[in-house]
């Protein structure tokens, strides 16, 4: 089992590396929640804190070979890889699948990654990714299901904490888990962790409900950052044995929490990246006024002119 020591080490290990990124006290009308601008990482979003760390632990450990390094990933997780070995100066092999975004695509071999596109889903990516490890004997990093992915990942709360002391509850957002099991472990029990998810890719939600990791059909928004199919095992034991609650928010909650978000400060974010703030302003979460809430914006990877088009369409 993980402990929080995992993570100050992680901390320690990747700070050279990532940015400390900044927070805002927002002193909207129903309190003073704090918001953490982890979209203004590296690459967009917070995926890069446990990519160096599942990186570099493997590097100190003598487990990098001339092959490099493989993962499968179209979204966040495929450029963080891309950007750590490229930091690092060893290869990188990113396979995606046919719908991921072009742009991102296009991103990928910016950072010098090899891109290898294979099959309709991530699943398909996935497996094609695993294969491919076996024979050059890359090393594979996980989008989110690995040990010192987590452990990277949960160096975000270790962060806030230093940078506004104690808090109450902390909103994040869910895909496959890692970033709300690494934020778990990291902060002290008292502090309650809320798991945000769309309704439309309720992965951890299942797995809470059914006792352990089941496949569900994702779509939606957010299926492009928060489209894991089924939650991690290193997760789902994490979130289980030290409590998290879940929350799950509407496609058109999304899309008011990114428009407010550029309204209020002019940040653009994914519908992925914005899900927590979404669940904080639908006011679906019983928080006492005195309540300190920390708020993870945890991703930007996205089209400013996209966000223009669909307030455009809800307004008319």
């Amino acid at each position: 089992m993980m402990t929080p020591q995992d993570v100050v080490a992680a901390r320690r290990r990747i700070a050279p590396w990532v940015r400390q990124t900044p927070v805002i006290t927002w002193d909207d009308h129903r309190g003073k929640p704090i918001l953490k601008l982890e979209a203004l990482q590296v690459t967009g979003s917070f995926k890069a804190r446990g990519a160096f760390n599942r990186v570099l632990a493997a590097r100190e450990a003598g487990q990098i070979h001339e092959a490099g390094v493989i993962g499968a990933s179209g979204g966040n997780a495929g450029l963080a890889l891309a950007y750590v070995a490229h930091r690092l100066g060893i290869p990188a092999e990113i396979v995606v699948p046919e719908t991921s975004s072009p742009i991102k695509v296009q991103r990928l071999r910016t950072l010098g990654a090899n891109v290898v596109v294979q099959g309709g889903r991530y699943g398909d990516a996935y497996d094609f990714a695993l294969a491919r490890q076996e024979v050059t004997g890359a090393l594979f990093v996980h989008a989110y299901d690995q040990f010192d992915v987590v452990a990277g990942q949960g160096t975000v709360a270790l962060e806030l904490l230093d940078q506004v002391g104690s808090l109450d509850a902390v909103l994040v957002a869910a895909g496959g888990g890692g970033l709300v099991a690494g934020v778990r472990l990291a902060l002290p029990p008292e502090v309650r962790v809320i798991a945000v998810e769309p309704m439309l890719a309720p992965t951890v939600r299942r797995a809470i409900e059914e006792g352990g990791p089941v496949d569900v059909e994702v779509a939606g928004l957010a299926a492009d950052s928060l489209g894991a199919r089924r939650c991690g095992d290193l997760a789902y034991e994490i979130l289980s044995t030290m409590g998290v609650d879940s929350v799950l928010v509407g496609e058109q909650e999304l899309i008011e929490a990114r428009r407010c978000l550029w309204d209020e400060f002019r940040l653009v974010g994914e519908y992925g990246g914005v899900a927590a703030l979404a669940a904080y302003l639908a006011g679906n979460i019983d928080l006492p006024d005195t309540t300190r809430v920390g708020i993870i914006f945890c991703g930007a990877n996205s089209d400013p002119s996209d966000l223009v088009q669909t307030q455009t369409s809800v307004e008319e």
